[in-house]
């Protein structure tokens, strides 16, 4: 219905036509794809009656890794998108440890590790970001060509008509439902955020279901902050601030309950698209960012309340 409500009003407040346009809508796909891969880990997380508040953190931290790989280690594409997914497999696992094993509650888990994986970034980075303009031994900035997959990445196909960013942003959409809705994992997920004892009482390996759920999140997060670097053709270490609010705002609003044990990822795609579309309908209108604010967390209070009536 959100959604629906979108598009009415994109068609009452078109800009002079601008939303009958499909570039809009383009640019929109491609603006929300990056929080659209975050909140697929999100989905995943939240079903399994967690939070993630790291995975803006571990975009960052990929970011960097993936720059500072690409360009002053001069490593390859083949070479470096396997070690930064590492990482944020490797990062979300720890979270799952120490939800899982360690019984420590995933805000408090996730809040430490989005603090920790911003002072990576910062570190690995210097505090800087990493260009194509590298310093040699004597210190002197020498321009290296950008990675071509920076370029491929932040490129169109079908005439133009599609970014490269959404159809990666899809394929991750794919993914999630197939590990949620075909998978053993994806059973065990609901399971286990559905009610964890008794998910253990049924043998459900919940320790084991936990940590791959979080390291899920890690992997889609690392995924996530390839694309940022090649959009932005740089790693920032500040990148990403407050991303995990607009992922969680996403599978919110799209009906996945944060009580655990319900929603999907198509749901989330839904949720994905009517943020989407009210930021861009209000740009189109030139509305403020204060105006975007407070209706997205108004939209989030109706999300909510409309869930529960449903329960």
């Amino acid at each position: 219905m959100a959604l629906v409500l979108m598009i009415v009003i994109g068609c009452i407040f078109s800009a002079d036509g601008a939303f009958y346009r499909w570039s809009v809508h383009r640019d929109m796909l491609r603006q929300v794809s990056v929080f659209g891969i975050l909140a697929c880990g999100m989905t995943v997380v939240i079903i399994s009656a967690g939070i993630d508040l790291s995975v803006s953190s571990l975009l960052a931290l990929a970011a960097v890794t993936f720059a500072w790989l690409t360009m002053p280690q001069g490593w390859s594409a083949l070479a470096a998108v396997p070690v930064v997914l590492a990482v944020g497999a490797v990062l979300g696992s720890i979270s799952g440890v120490l939800v899982a094993q360690m019984r420590i509650q995933p805000f408090i888990v996730t809040l430490a590790m989005m603090v920790f994986g911003r002072g990576l970034a910062k570190v690995i980075s210097g505090g800087r970001k990493i260009t194509n303009y590298v310093p040699d031994a004597d210190g002197v900035s020498q321009v290296v060509d950008l990675p071509e997959i920076f370029g491929i990445i932040d490129s169109r196909v079908l005439g133009g008509n599609l970014s490269i960013v959404t159809i990666i942003f899809a394929a991750c959409v794919l993914i999630t439902w197939i590990v949620l809705s075909r998978s053993r994992l994806g059973r065990h997920i609901y399971a286990v955020g559905g009610n964890l004892e008794a998910a253990r009482l049924s043998g459900v390996p919940v320790r084991l279901t936990l940590i791959s759920a979080y390291a899920l999140s890690g992997v889609f997060a690392a995924v996530a902050g390839i694309c940022q670097a090649a959009q932005e053709t740089h790693g920032d270490p500040e990148t990403g601030i407050a991303y995990e609010l607009d992922a969680i705002a996403m599978v919110v609003i799209g009906g996945t309950s944060l009580a655990g044990g319900k929603g999907s990822v198509i749901l989330t795609l839904i949720g994905v698209l009517t943020i989407g579309y009210l930021q861009k309908i209000l740009s189109l209108n030139a509305a403020p960012e204060a105006t975007r604010l407070m209706l997205t967390g108004a939209i989030i209070i109706c999300a909510v309340l409309f869930q529960r009536g449903r329960e």
